[in-house]
């Protein structure tokens, strides 16, 4: 059995025991945290009834790798490098609940 969740705008495909790598939520590292669920597989049939919860626990969190952000303009003399490194949190997969 597998959940499709939604977490900062994309959807995971989480199984029991899996590791989430995900942007970062406001919890501390070793807090439990409800995923909102948008679809539920069980065996193959689909259910997107409201219900069906995912718990996961925070392991830690961390920052991605460095992006380079370069504007140029041609002609004008115009250039700006900038960098950006997205902030993500790990999580651990604890349960997958169909719905009552």
């Amino acid at each position: 059995m597998y959940a499709i969740v939604d977490t900062g705008g994309k959807q995971y495909r989480a199984e029991e025991g899996q590791v989430l790598v995900v942007e970062k939520l406001d919890a501390q590292p070793g807090d439990q945290v409800e995923l909102p669920v948008v679809a539920l597989v069980d065996e193959g049939r689909v259910v997107t009834e409201p219900g069906a919860r995912v718990t996961a626990r925070v392991l830690d969190h961390f920052k991605g790798r460095k992006i380079i952000v370069f504007k140029y303009r041609p002609k004008v003399n115009y250039r700006r490098k900038t960098g950006h490194r997205q902030q993500h949190t790990r999580l651990r997969v604890e349960s997958i609940q169909p719905p009552a």
